[in-house]
């Protein structure tokens, strides 16, 4: 069974589609092997070393978004996709998922690759042409270009997890402001429970200067008054 890994990337190389995202399906690896095949971390070494001598080795920030075969989201952080072109313009799409995203040195799982001429090659050879192919990328002379392309900040689905999260908060304390700019009858913010005039329903107040140990009750509103 084919199973496909989507790469949702800017690809800024396309001066008339540098802000527009591009998704790129490469073949899981599993649909080969038994396992995604690991690269040593000398491989990465060697790129690193090409992109500081020669100009069409180059390294991008770009991809925004992983989805997995089953429509699964993944952290876009631990993620390099490669794309380069030989001198006899064949094409070369690997994308690897680093063990470790902030070490320079860690290995990395091989987990998907295009195109159909490259699956096939793959699929014919199996492991013995893993070591030749990444030779060929290290490779200036053979190489007529080669894009890496990483992470650009946080993934589409994080981003849009962040909208949501603050959109929400957003909305319940734009709930609480307008509860307390709703006061009821004495501007306050909780209901009050003092005693209501029987004739107008006003609120009655305490007599201040009503001192016989008894408490008198008067409406401001219409004067009725009440002894407890």
């Amino acid at each position: 069974m084919n199973e496909f890994f989507s790469i949702y990337t800017y690809t800024p190389w396309d001066k008339l589609n540098d802000d527009k995202l591009t998704q790129i399906r490469v073949l899981s690896l599993k649909s080969i092997f038994k396992s995604f095949p690991v690269i040593e971390p000398a491989f990465f070494d060697d790129l690193v070393s090409n992109l500081t001598k020669y100009q069409h080795y180059i390294r991008i920030k770009a991809i925004k978004r992983i989805v997995g075969p089953n429509k699964e989201d993944y952290d876009i952080s631990p993620w390099i996709f490669i794309w380069g072109m030989d001198s006899e313009r064949r094409i070369y799409q690997f994308l690897l998922q680093k063990t470790k995203s902030e070490n320079k040195d860690s290995q990395a799982a091989l987990v998907a690759l295009a195109p159909p001429e490259l699956v096939k090659l793959f699929s014919e050879y199996h492991e013995n042409v893993i070591l030749r192919i990444l030779t060929l990328l290290n490779n200036p002379v053979e190489i007529k270009f080669l894009f890496i392309l990483t992470p650009k900040g946080k993934s589409i689905a994080e981003e849009q997890q962040l909208l949501y999260g603050s959109k929400s908060e957003l909305d319940k304390l734009n709930f609480v402001k307008k509860l307390k700019q709703m006061p009821n009858i004495r501007g306050e913010w909780f209901p009050s429970f003092d005693p209501r005039c029987p004739v107008c329903n006003g609120i009655m107040t305490e007599l201040k200067d009503y001192k016989l140990g008894f408490k008198k009750l008067v409406c401001p509103q219409c004067g009725y008054e009440k002894k407890n």
